[in-house]
């Protein structure tokens, strides 16, 4: 671990080390400080390359040094030093490039990336902008507007579309080590380029489009102080001397980091982590996964078959009947050239996908499957049918999981043969693009069972969140509370487009009305139905929703629900739905109170929290950071805010 110099030829070979990712850790910046002054004092060093061990260059800053002491030597000192050295310095990146890591790549006179290789400043999602010259640096390589996008975007790019910009000069064919030290002793027999600290900042290609695209990141922010950052860094660059940007923007950087925002997306950061474990699985090996079976192909069946094929695996779909089979093998198929036509699949990647993928009619098909998924309508007798003819296909080892969004997959699991081979799988629609899947621990499941969950999780690329077995599980659960919040406020003063636009304010993409309009009212109306023989008649219940689809609005669907689609489909207040809610609190006796936006916020807060702790009392979430997780990546909570339980911590 560290950082090493091998002379040999004039190049000097600079080794970065510190497992697993070649962080940006104090003893690294050491190191390579020493290095830089060495190269620069050795008259037998010609140029340099700086390479990081393991297969990758720089995965970025270590943010566990955040909030600590400074520690000599600074970030953009070295940076600079890299920048002012007299003799060629070549960056060879391999693997990532990111943050700091590509700040100093910035630094380095020139820059060769391997094929495949990532280079990235994704500062933004930790609520902070570049701190070591990024902002500065990037825009005198590149135009201003391809660097703002970089910067404000968070998102690598390939290292072929950083040679298209001039970002790396050339791209490795074979070596990458040797090739830099050729491209090392080639470069210094040629005259040095201009320092990146002399030269002025390349303007944005299309103004007006710069423009556009500064006014688009602002809509996106949502209140997130740090995209903002990054524009007002970029154009700091563009207008001033580079060194006074510089100083700038690690001005910027350290108020930013320093802020509740930025704690908030730390915090995230590390609860995406470590919420994946399962204390029973640890240990337990899973068990082979080479062929998903679903059962359903509608719209969350299509998606999670997609979800799986894009991921490399192998999925038999069954439905009802022929016909419905080959419904959902349209619908999967369609995803599946969506995505090569966005360039998710390659041309080969889309057929291989294509091959993989069988939907029939029979439930034998699904004889040979590792795990099959179960995704049918949400009713416990039709998926206990279900279980039933997968318990009585399947091979003795193949795990069964549920779909369900609500239901007891406790009592599913009781009525097979084996209900240690049970668990859930709660993904959220669309099942291959949301990134969050809900792992239900059922009481009988095996430990190589959970962690054969887990692994399909992994191997799905979603985040994995462990949960106990309730109504609702965590996400759900969470939710029906707020949104019962939300109609009891109908009730007490509160108007849906009042809701939704505190929602939108605090951060939200969506209103919970908007939302129920978007997904449908008979979704929600139907499970109401199946719920009114066991509500408790002493609980408060608002019949608002039901009326509304007792007139036959059912959202965005009929053109009306909670708004009014006919003209806007943004959806208008409608005066139908404000009378109704008025004569529903004159009907209970409620006297109506203004909300203010605050108001509404600290009441949906309020019942989030609670719900929340009450899911850890009772052990169906493992931690605050999981509810938090959920909450984020499920039902569209602001990242930057780090979730209800991290704001409840922070009172």
């Amino acid at each position: 671990m560290g950082v090493t110099v091998e002379i040999e030829g004039g190049v000097a070979t600079v080794t970065l080390s510190n497992p697993p990712v070649n962080a940006l850790s104090q003893a690294i910046r050491e190191g390579l400080a020493e290095a830089v002054e060495r190269i620069e004092a050795d008259e037998n060093v010609r140029a340099a390359v700086v390479i990081g061990a393991g297969g990758s260059f720089i995965a970025g800053a270590d943010i566990r040094e955040f909030g600590l002491p400074p520690r000599e030597p600074s970030l953009p000192d070295v940076v600079r030093m890299l920048d002012g050295v007299t003799k060629p310095v070549v960056a060879a990146i391999a693997g990532v490039a990111l943050g700091g890591g590509l700040e100093v790549a910035l630094g380095c006179s020139h820059r060769i990336a391997a094929r495949g290789a990532k280079l990235g400043l994704p500062e933004v999602n930790l609520g902070i902008i570049p701190g070591a010259g990024g902002t500065v640096l990037l825009p005198r390589i590149v135009p201003a507007d391809r660097a703002l996008a970089m910067i404000a975007g968070g998102k690598p790019v390939g290292a072929e579309q950083a040679a298209e910009t001039g970002l790396v000069d050339r791209i490795a064919t074979g070596d990458l080590l040797e090739e830099a030290r050729a491209f090392a002793l080639d470069a210094a027999d040629r005259d040095m380029p201009v320092p990146l600290m002399q030269r002025d900042a390349i303007p944005p290609s299309d103004p007006k489009g710069f423009e556009a695209q500064k006014a688009a990141i602002r809509r996106k922010a949502r209140g997130q102080m740090s995209p903002v950052a990054c524009i007002e860094a970029v154009e700091r660059a563009l207008a001033m001397e580079a060194q006074a940007a510089f100083d700038a923007e690690r001005e910027a950087f350290v108020a930013l980091r320093d802020s509740e925002q930025s704690a908030a997306l730390r915090h995230v950061f590390f609860a995406e982590r470590s919420v994946s474990r399962i204390a029973r699985a640890e240990g337990a090996e899973a068990r082979p996964l080479s062929r998903i079976g679903i059962v359903g192909g509608g719209t969350m069946g299509a998606g999670i078959a997609a979800a799986c094929l894009l991921a490399g695996l192998s999925v038999t779909m069954v439905e009802r009947d022929e016909e419905a089979a080959e419904a959902g093998r349209g619908r999967v198929l369609a995803i599946l050239d969506d995505s090569a036509a966005r360039g998710i699949l390659s041309s080969g990647g889309r057929e291989a996908a294509g091959a993989a993928f069988l939907a029939a009619a029979d439930y034998g098909a699904l004889a040979d499957c590792d795990l099959v998924i179960e995704a049918v309508f949400e009713d416990m007798d039709v998926k206990r049918a279900v279980f039933a003819e997968l318990d009585r296909v399947t091979r003795a080892d193949t795990v069964l999981a549920s779909n369900t969004s609500y239901l007891d997959i406790d009592a599913l699991a009781a009525g097979t043969r084996d209900p240690s081979r049970v668990i859930g799988l709660h993904f959220f629609s669309p099942a291959h693009v949301m990134k969050l899947l809900e792992l239900i621990v059922t009481q009988k499941a095996a430990p190589d069972v959970l962690a054969t969950g887990l692994a399909l999780g992994k191997r799905l690329r979603k985040i994995t969140v462990p949960a106990g077995v309730c109504d609702g599980f965590i996400g759900n659960r969470v939710m029906s509370a707020y949104r019962r919040e939300a109609d009891f406020m109908l009730e007490d003063g509160a108007l849906p487009h009042e809701v939704d636009a505190a929602m939108r304010d605090f951060g939200f993409p969506m209103g919970v009305f908007q939302m129920a309009d978007l997904a449908g009212l008979d979704i929600g109306w139907a499970m109401r139905k199946r719920q009114a023989a066991t509500r408790d008649p002493a609980a408060r219940y608002v019949e608002i929703a039901d009326r509304i689809c007792e007139a036959g609005r059912l959202g965005r669907k009929t053109g009306r629900g909670w708004y009014d689609y006919t003209d806007d489909p943004r959806g208008a207040v409608d005066p139908w739905v404000t009378a109704l809610i008025e004569a529903e609190s004159t009907r209970k006796g409620i006297a109506r109170q203004a909300f203010d936006a605050e108001r509404i916020m600290d009441r949906i807060l309020g019942v989030m929290q609670a719900e929340g702790a009450a899911l850890l009392a009772e052990g169906i979430a493992a931690s605050l950071e999981a509810i938090d997780v959920v909450m984020i990546n499920g039902y569209g909570f602001p990242r930057w805010r780090g979730g209800p339980m991290f704001m409840a911590s922070r009172r």
